[in-house]
């Protein structure tokens, strides 16, 4: 229901990652060649990126398509950046939300996505949301699945767990109360990539000491992409790539 991609590693051109390569994001909003669940990703784009020296990301998010936007064609070709999330956006169900719905969510260094779906929203993570203070409900960017399983992962960050606990926990919860979802998380603080792999496709690429690429596909033909297997954790940054099963929920 989405597609999305986290690098970590030299600064170039947001465009080398997103636009150029045979089969970027960018043409992955209309044809992907792995996706499971929808085929056209145009109810919005997002892009967070880092620069030198500032600590909070910069965002360029908007409604509609990314191949109808020349304002990013622009941006993609100038604005460089050694760490940045983007993703293109297939929504679960219609809403009202525009931009705000559209992906990475921040807080702080924190950049997020997730691409899948919340089977049963928004009744079947009604519990998990009454157990989140009343000023982290009131403060969701949007009334989407993405972004509450962003308040939940939010929560946890907030409260100091580290960024795989929190995502792993996050699953594991969301999957409990809600069967069926698809829950491929990806969070970045511009020095680490953490994801999950839980019904849909993810893959990373890795040229050790110098850049990890972290997408739901891959964007060209290196044979040097390898898949992450479903139910599994990843955690990485330039130099290592660490994959650590994740657990089922109770029964």
């Amino acid at each position: 229901m989405c597609r999305h991609l986290a690098c970590v590693g030299p600064p170039e051109p947001l465009g080398a990652l997103l636009v150029t390569p045979e089969h970027s994001l960018f043409r992955q909003s209309w044809a992907p060649r792995m996706q499971r669940h929808g085929t056209v990703n145009a109810d919005g784009f997002g892009v967070g990126w880092y620069a030198d020296g500032d600590p909070e990301p910069a965002r360029y998010r908007r409604t509609g398509p990314i191949w109808g936007d020349q304002s990013f064609a622009d941006i993609a070709r100038v604005v460089r950046s050694g760490a940045l999330l983007a993703a293109v956006r297939d929504a679960t169900v219609a809403g009202a939300d525009g931009e705000a719905a559209a992906a990475p969510f921040a807080a702080g260094p924190w950049l997020f996505s997730h691409n899948g779906a919340v089977t049963g929203w928004p009744g079947s993570l009604a519990p998990l949301a009454r157990d989140l203070p009343a000023a982290e409900l009131l403060s969701m960017e949007a009334r989407c699945d993405s972004a509450l399983v962003w308040a939940l992962v939010r929560h946890r960050l907030l409260r100091g767990d580290e960024a795989g606990q929190a995502l792993a926990d996050t699953v594991v919860e969301v999957a409990g109360a809600a069967p069926g979802s698809r829950l491929n998380l990806l969070l970045t603080d511009g020095d680490t990539i953490t994801a999950t792999a839980w019904g849909d496709t993810l893959w990373y690429l890795a040229e050790p000491g110098r850049r990890t690429v972290v997408a739901s596909e891959p964007y060209d033909d290196d044979p040097h992409w390898r898949e992450v297997p479903d139910r599994t954790l990843l955690a990485a940054d330039r130099t290592d790539v660490l994959l650590t099963p994740l657990k089922e929920p109770p029964a």
